[in-house]
């Protein structure tokens, strides 16, 4: 398989790395990413011979979010169209959350908005000390809604309330305390710390860790369409607000909106 935005590489033991791969960009998410990262979700579903999946990123950051260009585009939009882009996010990060198949997050870097969404579908993530994380959307007017279900089973809905309203930074300790990451290492120390945390895995039943899977997500947090339907009007309904309108417009133009002291 190839593809433009990421890059696919298995070894013999069944472990499939899924690497974002726009490194000068921070690995942003763009429309074709998210298209490619579903299909890929598909393949390892669906792939017997994958027994892990790594989700990882090339280069300084694990994934800043949203690309500019994308949200460009999306400032010029309908509501209609914002709704199906929203929802292709959506389905993307749901189908990684109900892979078969452990995922397991190697955080190489920094992560925001959309990137935390992505470390929230792993089933166990591990990141370097030096990466900082935030979910920064009420800066721009806007709010973290799509990956929002995500984000609030992971981490809970206080943690959420604070870092949802407040846009703050924060880093890979904290990352670690409030359930985000699971542990934290030295990049050096990156690759020996995701080999440490995949061997159990091998000791387990793929059919049982499958069934595993889907006995977590039907006991917790219920995730489905009307959910998923409710995060995507949310989310268009404040794109069309004035603080939406001026954020926008404040982060393209590098101003600062009136809210900002």
């Amino acid at each position: 398989m190839s593809f433009e935005t990421i890059l696919l590489n298995h070894d013999q033991r069944g472990v499939a790395t899924l690497t974002l791969n726009r490194p000068e960009q921070h690995n942003a998410m763009s429309g074709l990413m998210i298209d490619e990262i579903t299909q890929v979700a598909a393949h390892l579903a669906a792939d017997t011979g994958t027994r892990l999946v790594i989700l990882t990123g090339n280069g300084a950051s694990f994934c800043a979010g949203g690309d500019l260009g994308w949200m460009r585009e999306q400032a010029l939009a309908s509501r209609f169209q914002r709704i199906e882009q929203a929802r292709k996010l959506a389905l993307m990060l749901k189908a990684l959350r109900d892979l078969p198949k452990p995922l397991i997050g190697r955080i190489n870097g920094q992560a925001f908005g959309g990137g935390v969404g992505l470390i929230s579908v792993c089933d166990a993530a591990i990141g370097v000390d030096t990466a900082r994380f935030g979910l920064t959307e009420t800066r721009l007017g806007l709010i973290p809604a799509t990956i929002s279900p995500y984000v609030i089973a992971r981490i809970g809905a206080a943690q959420s309330m604070r870092y949802f309203t407040s846009a703050r930074l924060f880093d890979a300790k904290e990352a670690r305390q409030c359930g985000l990451l699971h542990g934290i290492c030295e990049s050096e120390s990156l690759d020996a710390a995701i080999e440490t945390e995949l061997k159990p895995y091998f000791s387990a039943s793929p059919q049982a860790i499958a069934a595993a899977k889907k006995l977590v997500h039907a006991v917790g947090a219920k995730l489905d369409d009307h959910l998923i339907d409710l995060t995507l009007e949310k989310l268009a309904d404040t794109w069309e607000t004035a603080d939406a309108k001026e954020g926008i417009d404040a982060f393209f133009g590098k101003t600062n909106p009136s809210w900002k002291n």
